[in-house]
């Protein structure tokens, strides 16, 4: 606008006035005067909020900040949502992105702590957008996923192994992410634009739990692996020999061919370590101990299974000192746990008195420690051959075929065994729940049921898969004691 703007605004001034007096409502007769030059100034400049000036954006950004604060109570106050003033997705939805390197510092950490850090299922989002922490998400998903494969892995890994499956995983999980976040249209990862070290030190610098530190109160529930916010196609295999990384001489490349085969002889069958005693494990530890295997260690040979040989010695003396124990009636758990710790603490003290390589061993005798054996335990609550447990239920898989020759159940387990078995141990425990919910549907088959399946079906619903999963706990028993009764003492490998 120039002067003709302003000649305009005078001219609409000078209409107002003249129809206030057409009304005939009295006017004051003043005299107005206008600075014509004053005004033409003020029109030719910007508003004082359109002033362009110097801002501290941290204000904004930060949600501690007093303007973002109150930009937020407003909104609330209204009961609106500006796009505009929407908080950034972090915020809404935080996700503990990424996941730090592992380390011999923190291997013990990233197995002990591994269902008390945060996982992020489908639902935690809207139906939609928010797609960079979805990505963010599942790649914490995988990456947790796949260190507890390496947490769980062969019993006959040292430390350097362990923390070699764990290295693979955390790069495999940084490279998926990033190939995935640079294929789609949006604003990229800042640490996914750099290369080889540079990328994976970007990561390990942005890790907000480097430490991998518990940050959740409660165990966090097991994920399905549909129910991760965008599905991995890719899996991760890991294989222990590509972690033989030394240098390579004639000596070396024999003794590594006779580990080879050493190791390619048979598979390894253990159950180590054994889980620590408690007052709930106690009496199934001590009632069950002669369904629970000795092992031979004069039949392994010698190269390649020194580790797997000493395992198989503390778990003996471990279950030597738990009979012992049991034939006391009193203060039998401190017995048993006090034996436990012993026979621990000496598998990790070689006879030269240097700690031995083995991962749950880094450190001092403390209770970081024993979490440590009890998380990696095969058997923590001694309920493999319980029937009150649940989680015994993936026996299933070793016994259906005897119990369906032997113990029958009055119903059909070949849901259980093709659906579940198959899975992971953590889906596999999921798919059981699921599948004996969807068992009640025996109850209106028109075939005639025996009678502990007919007991069930006057149950409530919400009863009903109890009942069943206690027959088959009965069966599944059955056929462990079968089973183990003809394997007593053997030999650690199958």
């Amino acid at each position: 606008m120039g002067s003709s703007g302003a000649l305009v605004c005078s001219t609409a001034f000078v209409l107002v006035l003249l129809s206030s007096a057409s009304n005939g409502e009295p006017i004051e007769q003043r005299e107005v005067t206008f600075d014509i030059d004053k005004i033409i100034q003020e029109i030719q400049q910007p508003p004082h909020f359109m002033m362009q000036q110097e801002s501290d954006l941290t204000e904004l950004l930060d949600p501690k900040g007093t303007y973002m604060l109150d930009i937020l109570s407003k909104r609330d106050r209204l009961g609106v949502r500006p796009r505009s003033f929407s908080r950034p997705p972090i915020l809404d939805y935080p996700v503990q992105f990424p996941l730090g390197q592992p380390t011999s510092d923190n291997l013990q950490a990233i197995c002990l702590h591994g269902d008390h850090r945060p996982r992020y299922p489908k639902s935690y989002f809207p139906a939609s957008g928010f797609g960079q922490q979805r990505r963010r998400a599942s790649a914490v998903n995988n990456g947790e996923s796949w260190l507890g494969t390496c947490c769980k892995g062969n019993q006959e890994w040292e430390a350097k192994v362990m923390l070699c499956c764990a290295t693979q995983a955390w790069e495999l999980s940084v490279e998926s992410f990033c190939e995935e976040d640079l294929s789609i249209k949006d604003r990229h990862y800042s640490c996914c634009r750099l290369r080889g070290s540079d990328r994976l030190n970007c990561f390990q610098n942005d890790a907000p739990n480097p430490n991998y530190n518990a940050t959740e109160e409660l165990p966090v529930p097991p994920l399905l692996s549909t129910d991760n916010p965008y599905m991995s196609t890719v899996n991760f295999n890991f294989d222990p020999n590509t972690c033989q990384r030394t240098v390579m001489t004639p000596h070396s490349v024999r003794e590594r061919r006779k580990e080879k085969k050493a190791s390619a002889l048979q598979k390894v069958d253990i159950n180590f370590p054994p889980g620590r005693p408690t007052a709930d494990t106690i009496e199934s530890l001590c009632r069950d101990q002669k369904l629970r295997p000795l092992y031979k260690v004069n039949c392994l040979p010698g190269l390649g299974y020194e580790l797997l040989s000493r395992q198989a010695k503390t778990i003996n003396r471990v279950e030597k000192g738990f009979k012992q124990c049991c034939k006391k009636k009193q203060d039998v758990l401190n017995c048993a746990d006090q034996k436990w710790r012993e026979e621990l603490n000496k598998f990790c003290v070689n006879k030269n008195g240097e700690q031995v390589d083995f991962h749950c061993c880094l450190g001092d005798a403390s209770d970081d420690r024993y979490n440590c054996f009890q998380y990696i335990s095969p058997d923590p609550h001694y309920n493999m051959t319980s029937d009150t447990e649940e989680l015994s239920l993936h026996r299933i898989c070793d016994t259906h075929k005897i119990i369906k020759k032997k113990f029958p159940v009055g119903f059909h387990l070949k849901s259980f065994v093709n659906q579940c078995c198959p899975l992971s141990d953590q889906d596999k425990n999921i798919c059981f729940v699921q599948k004996l919910e969807e068992m009640s549907a025996v109850c209106t088959s028109k075939k005639v049921a025996p009678p502990a399946v007919r007991r069930c079906c006057r149950m409530s619903s919400e009863e009903l898969p109890q009942c069943i999963s206690k027959i088959i706990m009965n069966a599944i028993t059955k056929a462990t004691t079968t089973l183990r009764q003809k394997k007593k003492k053997r030999c650690p490998l199958s």
